[in-house]
This record gives C-alpha cells, structure tokens and sequence, in this order.
C-alpha cells in the first residue's frame, strides 16, 4: 500500500494533519484501536488560547515559562502561543460545539486552570476532547483521500538502512502494521511519516491515560535512530478519581479554577476536613500541577492516606451540572454527589513532557519521519506543562508540520519488503508478557515516581535491564501480537525515563529527587542520542 503520507496515531494532532493535507494527498491515518479511543478523546479541560482584549500573548507565554520551570523553549513557546487564536477559529470553522458565552468576546465561555493567569481555557462542557475528536472523527471518516486503517498497530518503521536502495542517505520509507482482525502484516510506503502517537502513561500502574498510551512512537523513533528529550519529566495529574470501579477518571484541573478546594478525609480525626494547600504554596489549589500533585503525595505518604478531598459543594447544583457534566453523571454513578460531598482523589501519570526531538514543522532527525502531539519533545512543556497547552501544541503544530509536508518534492519511489515470519512460530507462553507487563507498571511506580532517590532509579534500571533481555529474546523467536509489542514499547520508554532521571542531578518541575533537592542555577534539557548515532 503506497500513500503520499502515513499517520500513525488517530487523537488531534494526527487528524489534524491529515485533515490539512488530504486536499492534496493521498493520506493513511493508522490508529490501533478505534479512531476515538486515544487520550485526545479523554481530555476533559479544554484549549488555552488568549482569546479575550484583557489577555496578552505575553501574559500566555509567562505562564508557560514559570510552569515549565525554566526548561521551556521561549521560541517554541512564542510560536505556539501566537498561533493558538488560528488554531482555535480552524476549529471552530470544523464545527467544534465549543460551551457559548454571550458575554464573552468570542462568543464562549472561558474558565482558569491552576497555573494561568487568565480565564482562557476554551473549552465543551468538561468533555472538550471528545467534542473536538467526534468533529474532526467526522470529516476523516468522510474525506475522499483519507485512508482509515482502525485495529492497525504499527509493528515498526522502515528504513533506509534496512532497505537496500543503493542510496546511503538516512531517510523513513515507511511503516509496517499488523491488522488486529486478520492478522495479516501490511507494509506501507510512505513519502512521508508522522508519528502521533500520544504518551506513555500505561508504563506506570495509575495513569489517567487510555490503555493506547504505550510509548510507541518515542520507542520506533528511538529504534530508528532518533533522539529524545526530557523523558525525566512525567506529570503526574493531582486529582484522578478513587475509586474501585472507576479506572483512570480524570478530574479535572478546571474543578479547582472554578474554586474547588482540597481536604483531608472526614476520618482525619482533629483535622478532618482540613485544607491543606494554602500550607503547601501561596497558589494553593492554583498552583501548577506539580506543586499539587507533590503537596498531595506527601499529605497520603505522612498520614497513610490512600485518597484525599476534592470538595466543590460550596458552589450551586446547576452551576455543577452545567459546567462538570459528564463528572457529575459519571461520580453519580459511583454513589457520589458532587454537589453535597467531597470527591475522592490520587494522583495519576496523565501526561509525557518529554519526547521526540522535532523542530516545530514537526521534523525529527530522520528524514522523512515526523512527530506531533504527545509523542513529541518541540521544546514548549519543559520541566512541566500548563494546563491545557497540549491540544493547543497539537493544533498549531499539526499545521505547521502539514504545511512543510505540502512543500516537499516527492522522493523517488523504492520497492520495499514484505514483512518475514518464516523463522518465528507462535508464543507458548502468553503468560510470560502478562506478568512481565505487570511488573514493570509497578516497579515503575514504586522506583520512579513522584519522589525519586538515585537508588529507586537504579533499581528500577537493572530490572528494565533484564526485562529487555528477555523480550528481546521472545519478540526474535514468536509471531508478534499487540501485548508483546506494546510491553517491548513500553520497556524501551521506561529504560529512556530512568536514564534521563538519573542525568539530572537536581530538582526541578515533574523530577524531585531526594538526592539533589537543590535546583540548579542553569537549566539544560536532557537529551539522549541512540547508540547507533553516538
């Protein structure tokens, strides 16, 4: 199968290219489950964007400045931030229900999140991800030119150098990807690639992130000789519900912009019902996301909690059920009330700052092979992302890196290999992948978490170690399946993770390390270059 470009990721950042260049080109997006199913379509919060007289792109930009803890890219932070208004009129041109305001200067209503100085998160109720995926889901499923391979995984990149072209230079050709359906292996040609892949959040064992959030496109990239930054760098969302029966529910950060505040249980004894961030930071529940998260890590780990608070009663029932719907439903269904009582809350992995090292056209350091979204490291999260510049990244430079791939002459076309399983037979123990699985999710949470130590890092360094040994081992001797592909993902991501946090001896934003409590008076991002380029 031969398009002018593969996409390989279904959330915002992957429709959004293919939806700028399908005009014009013949366009696979390759999502490896249903075309809703990815983290976009969880998004609860919304788009930050200055979108009102009395913001500023200078205000904007500060904001992002003091979360990312001196690690932002100023120019990458500037450019995303100039182009957020665009990218927010190009969806509203698509039809996204973005919640009216009349009042409003725009014509919607605008919250605050911790962090920002503004009210301008735009956003569709509290479930503005899904409004925006089930749009543009829609203008996909009905563009002439846009081929939807749904329940593909991509299996791994094709290269040059695993093609012999007779040309040395590096460049992707292209991808293989394995259909969950039939099994069958497809290798598809491609001008161009696009990594959109999201993060890597199921490599913890509580993450608010879709089963999908594996890691693929940091650890391809990786394989294919790219490098990557900021790994280190995880956010940890303060508020994700608890509950048994609630699986990765976020929170959303806009229950605290809207005056939400956090508690200690009811059964506190003396400080029951005590809140406790105006102890933490002068922020309190505005605070970024790190500041939170740490104040509520550390207020479970010295009381032997396994929740706290969050308690918005004080605001009226049908100011909850307009702005929180979908929370409400859902926490209603679990026997809890918003409205009358305090909703109980962890904290959970919910977002990769670091990544694929891109320019901001999306360009990675092979030829050919792009990253957008999640997945990608351009530089604008630094050491910790403000609330709700991920869909506005995915937006502007989803453009961006369309309008490059539009400029580019066709390279030459090169016949490129079937995919080969003769010498590989089927798995006997699926178990083994299970329980390698399993393991590595909570070795990760124990070693690698909110609260480092130099020998948690290592420890968890030598178990990926051998847990890389042996999957390595059973990926060259069985027929592939998503497990094996998703943990062998995930190993590789992990190992990056550990290996970043080890190399910054000190702590800043999402990395607090026992070890080096100081922050360093430079701030360099961390960037690891794969083997095969040093």
């Amino acid at each position: 199968m031969k398009f002018d470009v593969a996409i390989i990721g279904s959330g915002l950042a992957g429709l959004s290219v293919a939806l700028h260049l399908a005009e014009t080109n013949k366009v696979a997006v390759i999502s490896k489950r249903a075309l809703l199913d990815g983290a976009s379509n969880w998004a609860q919060g919304g788009i930050a964007a200055v979108l009102d007289s009395g913001d500023s792109h200078e205000q904007h930009i500060n904001d992002t400045l003091v979360a990312g803890a001196g690690l932002c890219d100023e120019s990458a932070t500037r450019f995303i931030v100039e182009n957020g208004r665009a990218a927010i009129e190009w969806l509203i041109e698509q039809g996204v229900p973005f919640t009216p305001d009349a009042s409003a200067e725009l014509g919607f209503h605008l919250t605050r999140e911790g962090g920002h100085s503004q009210r301008r998160i735009i956003h569709a109720a509290d479930a503005t991800g899904h409004a925006v995926q089930a749009t543009l889901e829609q203008k996909v499923r009905a563009h002439p030119n846009i081929t939807l391979l749904e329940d593909h995984y991509a299996i791994d990149l094709i290269t040059s150098k695993k093609v012999a072209t007779g040309d040395s230079a590096p460049r992707c050709l292209g991808l293989y990807a394995k259909n969950v359906k039939t099994g069958k292996v497809l290798t598809l040609a491609a001008n161009h690639t696009v990594l959109a892949t999201g993060g890597a959040g199921k490599v913890y064992l509580y993450t608010t992130n879709p089963d999908s959030a594996t890691g693929d496109g940091i650890a391809m990239a990786w394989r294919a000789g790219c490098r990557v930054a900021n790994m280190e760098f995880i956010q940890f969302h303060p508020t994700c519900l608890y509950h048994p029966y609630a699986k990765s529910f976020l929170i959303t950060e806009a229950i605290r912009g809207e005056g939400g505040v956090l508690k200690l249980p009811d059964t506190e004894g003396a400080d029951a019902g005590l809140r406790f961030m105006p102890a933490h930071d002068e922020r309190a529940e505005l605070a970024p996301r790190d500041v939170v998260a740490r104040a509520i890590d550390f207020e479970m780990k010295k009381r032997g909690l396994d929740h706290v608070d969050l308690d918005i009663t004080h605001k009226s029932p049908e100011f909850l059920k307009e702005h929180f719907p979908t929370i409400y439903a859902r926490c209603m269904e679990l026997g809890i009330d918003i409205t009358k009582q305090a909703i109980p809350v962890v904290p959970a992995v919910h977002f990769t700052c670091g990544g694929i090292v891109t320019d901001l056209n999306g360009r990675t350091d092979l030829p050919g092979l792009y990253a957008v979204g999640e997945t990608a490291y351009t530089g604008l999260h630094g050491a910790n992302r403000l609330a709700s510049n991920s869909l506005l990244e995915c937006v502007v430079v989803g453009r961006a890196t369309a309008k490059f791939i539009a400029q580019q002459e066709k390279p030459k076309a090169i016949p490129l290999p079937a995919w080969d399983e003769s010498r590989v037979t089927d798995a006997d123990e699926e178990v083994v992948i299970s329980h390698n699985w399993d393991e590595l999710r909570r070795f990760m949470w124990n070693y690698v978490g909110i609260v480092r130590t130099n020998k948690r890092l290592e420890r968890a360094q030598h178990r990926i170690r051998l847990l890389k040994e042996e999957i390595d081992e059973y990926y060259a001797h069985f027929r592939i399946s998503r497990d094996l592909l998703e943990l062998r993902n995930l190993v590789q991501v992990a190992s990056l993770i550990v290996e970043s946090a080890l190399s910054r001896h000190e702590s800043r934003g999402l990395h607090y390390s026992q070890d080096y409590p100081e922050t360093l008076a430079k701030a360099l991002p961390s960037v690891l270059t794969p083997p095969q380029r040093r």
